[in-house]
């Protein structure tokens, strides 16, 4: 499979980006991995905010790349799944992240109390690792599109 294996399948869609949009897509980075650690968010809300920080990431990723996921069912498993295409992200961290995805929609969606401290600590670390690596990959394999 590939990127362009989803576009045929109508996984992803073509899309041109700019500079802007990928500034304004690590804008949200930058400012949902500062408000994550704050402390004064519950560990579900520690966890969404970290996961949005790595969906928009996924997202700019995809954005480089000419694609984009459509707005429909599943659009944030494939943009998480993207990232092994994209930034070469590891079958174990896309898991991981696939994990972290499955566990927010259980707290936003079906109970509260469903994320430990433990849980939400280790999700933002694992985000802030994966964010890093998708602005490196960005900076290094597509210069022109990183706001000095």
């Amino acid at each position: 499979m590939s990127l362009d294996d989803w576009l045929a399948n109508g996984l992803l869609v073509e899309h041109r980006t700019s500079p802007q949009e990928i500034a304004d897509l690590f804008a949200i980075v930058k400012q949902d991995l500062r408000e994550c650690q704050t402390g004064t968010h519950s560990p579900e809300w520690q966890l969404g905010i970290a996961y949005n920080a790595v969906l928009q990431a996924a997202r700019a990723a995809l954005a480089a790349g000419g694609y984009r996921v459509p707005q429909r069912e599943r659009h944030h498993y494939y943009a998480l799944q993207s990232l092994a295409y994209t930034i070469e992200l590891d079958t174990d961290t896309v898991r991981h992240l696939d994990a972290l995805r499955k566990k927010r929609n259980i707290s936003d969606y079906v109970r509260a109390g469903a994320v430990s401290e433990r849980e939400a600590k280790d999700a933002i670390a694992l985000v802030e690792k994966v964010c890093a690596d998708a602005k490196r990959w960005l900076e290094s394999s597509h210069p022109e599109l990183m706001s000095p």
